[in-house]
């Protein structure tokens, strides 16, 4: 058991799990700031708005990844390097219109679902309320993200 009183093994494979979620949040979060810096055209000032509303909401989901990783007696990911080579969602470069940045924006919020579900179904089966009531409140909001940006793109 470790200090949480949950077994170790359990929240060893949580914690891996939770570096490859940290390491995806770092990719997006950084599209996303290049999104804001870099869009262009007739919904500017809409979108530069929605990107940075986003950016800083990934900024602070990433710290609470972090730490909950640290709670649970891991260590986080902290070089991009490893963010590169952990990460599903990939690094986009030179994209500043609106249909590319919100599908973008809309597939990485896709990927988190998919791999907050896994990590949701490894902290019920560890009892690790902490980190599945965490990612729970994730995927409850990103779900309504999807269908707004989704709607966005119809």
């Amino acid at each position: 058991m470790n200090s949480l009183g949950l077994n170790q093994q359990k929240t060893s494979n949580i914690n891996d799990e939770l570096n490859k979620l940290l390491a995806n949040y770092q990719i997006f979060y950084m599209n996303v700031r290049g999104f804001h810096w870099n869009i262009k055209g007739n919904h500017f000032f809409e979108l530069h708005v929605k990107f940075e509303e986003t950016y800083d909401d990934l900024l602070q989901k990433i710290d609470e990844i972090a730490e909950r990783i640290l709670a649970l007696n891991g260590k986080p990911l902290h070089a991009y390097s490893q963010y590169i080579q952990h990460a599903e969602i990939q690094e986009m470069t030179d994209v500043s219109d609106d249909i590319n940045t919100v599908k973008s924006i809309r597939d990485s919020f896709i990927t988190l679902i998919k791999i907050q579900r896994r990590v949701l179904d490894m902290s019920n089966d560890a009892g690790d309320e902490g980190t599945g009531s965490m990612i729970s409140d994730y995927i409850k909001e990103q779900e309504k993200l999807v269908w707004m940006f989704s709607a966005y793109l119809d």
